[in-house]
């Protein structure tokens, strides 16, 4: 090996040392490494100097709309569950099926009490006609013997019998159509209980009022229902929103019907989520001083009930400095960025902060107007 070439190996080996000796040091003196020393650009691009905005993170939960317990209007064995968690349901779609037999035997019966009922309603109805026709004759004999009498044609004693039929048939008739009332008073009841057990009937098979998502299932084939016990839970009402919990001292800055970014880490999305807050409950919780706002969030696929959320809150604006990501190089925990000086380009440590629209903000190590270096991948 020429002695020529030893030189060239013995600087590039004291470049690195001298490089990890200030990464060790924590120090941002730059570290010249010349074009013919192993670094070229893919391209080069200016650091800029932007504005961002000062967002704070108020933690949250995904819910939806509304919450819809599925439960039992009638007590019976469940026979079928014919949905399970992630199903989505339409209006009108059969959820559970109970066992029927015992409502169908309930339905059975009372129709045959409103035949037996509609049936003295008839006979009832005939009795009246009976003592109305009844009473129409004694009432005219009545009323030709009362003529008669003061003609001096019949006595008194045929004037008395007259009115004491008369008398009994108007009696006979209004009990007649007392019987009538009742009779028809015992087919209305009789109508209910069929219109009750028809009912009931219905109940044993459980549909979906709206359409929504089948959330949790809490009964099996086999199981006994009964009013009042969750079958099911339902999602329903389209879009989620997030619950989050804004301190007091930011509260004013958040007004109903303002559109803020949210961040569903579950989703990976490269940008946050536009929300509207639609609800600021007026009263703030007394242990964490804060108050629960809710925000309306777009349908978006995968976005489920429960997860992990952050609003952002805005709280100004801070002037940063962005470069491209492919700018930043990074071996274990150090982050460095070349910067170039003339005809040569000496790695600068930098710090990053945030990621925005492809580019990375650098905390410390430039203040913008830089003009630093893409690798070759970020060139293409």
């Amino acid at each position: 090996m020429g002695l020529g070439m030893r030189k060239i190996i013995m600087n590039i080996l004291s470049v690195v040392l001298f490089a990890t000796v200030l990464a060790a040091c924590g120090q941002d003196a730059p570290v010249v490494v010349k074009k013919g020393a192993g670094y070229e650009p893919g391209a080069t691009v200016v650091a800029e100097r932007a504005v961002l905005p000062r967002l704070f993170d108020a933690v949250g939960t995904v819910q939806a709309k509304t919450d819809v317990r599925v439960e039992a209007q009638v007590t019976g064995r469940v026979l079928e569950v014919l949905v399970r968690p992630g199903d989505r349901v339409a209006k009108g779609d059969r959820l559970v099926v109970l066992d029927s037999r015992a409502s169908q035997t309930r339905l059975e019966r009372s129709k045959q009490a409103l035949f037996s009922a509609r049936s003295q309603v008839a006979q009832a109805r005939d009795g009246l006609a009976s003592a109305k026709a009844a009473y129409t004759k004694s009432e005219s004999t009545y009323r030709r013997m009362s003529q008669l009498f003061e003609q001096k044609v019949v006595t008194a004693e045929e004037v008395e019998k007259a009115e004491s039929a008369y008398l009994q048939a108007k009696a006979a008739l209004s009990r007649a159509e007392q019987g009538v009332a009742g009779a028809e008073a015992q087919a209305r009841e009789a109508d209910k209980v069929v219109q009750e057990a028809d009912i009931d009937l219905g109940y044993t098979t459980i549909m979906a009022q709206e359409p929504g998502e089948v959330a949790r299932r809490l009964v099996e084939p086999g199981d006994l229902a009964f009013p009042n016990k969750e079958l099911l839970t339902l999602h329903t009402g389209g879009s989620m929103h997030l619950e989050a919990m804004v301190r007091e001292a930011l509260i004013g800055r958040i007004k109903l019907g303002d559109s803020l970014s949210v961040i569903i880490t579950a989703l990976n999305d490269k940008e946050p989520l536009a929300g509207v807050v639609q609800e600021i409950e007026p009263l703030a919780d007394p242990v964490t001083r804060s108050f629960l706002v809710k925000v309306r969030l777009p349908e978006r696929p995968g976005l489920y009930p429960g997860m992990f959320g952050r609003l952002l809150v805005p709280l100004g604006e801070r002037e940063t400095v962005l470069v491209p990501k492919d700018a930043v190089r990074r071996v274990g925990q150090l982050e460095t960025v070349m910067v170039r000086s003339g005809e040569t380009w000496h790695p600068v440590y930098v710090r990053t902060g945030e990621t925005v629209g492809g580019k990375v903000e650098i905390l410390s190590g430039l203040s913008g107007g830089e003009t630093v270096g893409l690798t070759t991948e970020g060139a293409r």
